[in-house]
């Protein structure tokens, strides 16, 4: 590691929002908060073999396209990358994102991305929103280069409602929360998420008309109001409203897990006569709009919490059934040969064995619903290996300003 100061023309933008130039030696060189075209001195960070990770000290050549950032934090915070590149510009450049993680890691030759589909909104999009704390018991987040929680006035990303609470919220330093969250439901409902190891709540003066939930590892303590929120997800025809407890996981962006869902029912041909599974279903986000349609429905997830709310969201049909347990458990002893799979798994793409078992079933058709373009070139290869026919890769801007890239790829059985 040095600290002697480099200068650099930068190229391109990378996966998790970096530009990267090349040093005199050939090896890359990582910059965030910097922009293609940019020339740039820096400080090295972190020195490897064959790349370096660096600071942005100053632009010395700007990008025509770079703007002002709207909020203050940024450069210093880790939750935004983009805010310096108009909207348009930040599409396109996940788009090719995507179609390069896609070409290098997948291994495929014109790899077919599709127009990535925005954010009707650039900010105020975000219905959950989690804080660290400091040392001090102030709201914060991550520091993008100490790792460090640094305090925060303002953040432009949380709905408006979430907005005008979370400044007020205060807390004494001593009280050994790990994270706090802000959660909004249909009709301005909001939950308030307290995690720490300690299962002792935390003693607090409550003022606000809002659920509070103390959460830790192995307990759920209800504090105040309800231990769940109700979404509302519109698929263009219907609200479907979802019963989502404080430890389960939905999409933070409830617009764009809409226009998601009716993608799906789009692109996936359903009838009464179909067998569907859904692994990594969550609290059923997209199976409850698939069962009214077809004639047995199968969710396979692993989190206790998402499994009670499935059942609850999914209590009035009668041809679904869901398997609580690992999908590598499941899916190898599972005595069914669906025609429709859909995956959503977590940011470390599908499990080999998951992979497998369903390579020897031989859906008609998968659609891997994708928060991670690397583990998605990864898997896709193997599901091509496997006789699959990548039809379309269609982008999802759920997260404007940062450098998230969601995506729903459609394959089809060769």
């Amino acid at each position: 590691m040095t600290s002697d100061l480099l200068t650099v023309k930068l190229e391109k933008l990378t996966y998790g929002g970096d530009a990267l130039g090349r040093l005199s030696d050939g090896r890359a060189v990582f910059v965030p908060f910097a922009l293609p075209g940019e020339t740039v001195r820096v400080h090295s960070v972190n020195e490897k073999r064959g790349h370096v990770r660096a600071e942005l000290v100053e632009v010395l050549e700007p990008s025509p396209e770079r703007i002002v950032p709207k909020c203050k934090h940024f450069g210093v915070c880790g939750g935004c990358h983009y805010q310096h590149l108009p909207y348009q510009a930040q599409l396109t450049a996940k788009t090719e994102i995507l179609r390069d993680q896609l070409t290098r890691i997948g291994k495929i030759e014109n790899p077919p991305v599709m127009q990535i589909v925005p954010s009707s909104t650039e900010w105020n999009y975000r219905n959950h929103v989690q804080f660290h704390l400091t040392s001090d018991g102030k709201l914060g987040y991550i520091d993008a280069h100490s790792r460090s929680v640094i305090p925060i006035s303002e953040c432009h990303l949380p709905e408006q409602t979430l907005n005008a609470l979370w400044p007020a919220l205060e807390f004494d330093p001593g009280l050994g929360l790990e994270r706090v969250s802000l959660r909004l439901g249909v009709d301005d409902e909001t939950m308030l998420v307290l995690e720490s190891e300690s299962p002792e709540a935390p003693e607090l003066e409550l003022e606000a008309n809002l659920s509070v939930v103390h959460l830790t590892d192995n307990d759920v303590v209800v504090m105040a109001g309800d231990d769940h929120l109700t979404m509302r997800v519109n698929d263009r025809v219907n609200d479907r409203l979802f019963h989502v407890s404080a430890a389960s996981f939905f999409q933070v962006n409830t617009e764009m897990a809409g226009k998601m869902a009716v993608h799906l029912l789009a692109h996936l041909c359903v009838s009464p006569a179909t067998t569907l599974l859904d692994v990594y279903c969550g609290v059923g986000l997209f199976s409850a709009f698939f069962a009214p349609r077809v004639g047995r429905l199968i969710g396979i997830e692993s989190s206790p919490s998402a499994c009670e709310d499935f059942a609850v969201n999914l209590d009035e049909f009668d041809n679904v059934e869901l398997y609580e347990a690992p999908a590598e458990d499941v899916l190898p002893a599972l005595d069914v040969n669906p025609d429709i799979v859909i995956l959503d798994p977590p940011r470390a793409g599908v499990d080999k064995r998951v992979l497998d078992a369903l390579l020897d079933r031989g859906p008609k058709r998968i659609a891997y619903i994708s928060c991670d373009p690397s583990t998605l070139g990864r898997d896709a290869a193997r599901l091509i290996a496997g006789s699959y026919r990548l039809a379309h890769v269609t982008p999802f801007d759920l997260f404007p300003q940062t450098s998230s890239i969601e995506s729903i790829s459609i394959f089809n059985k060769a």
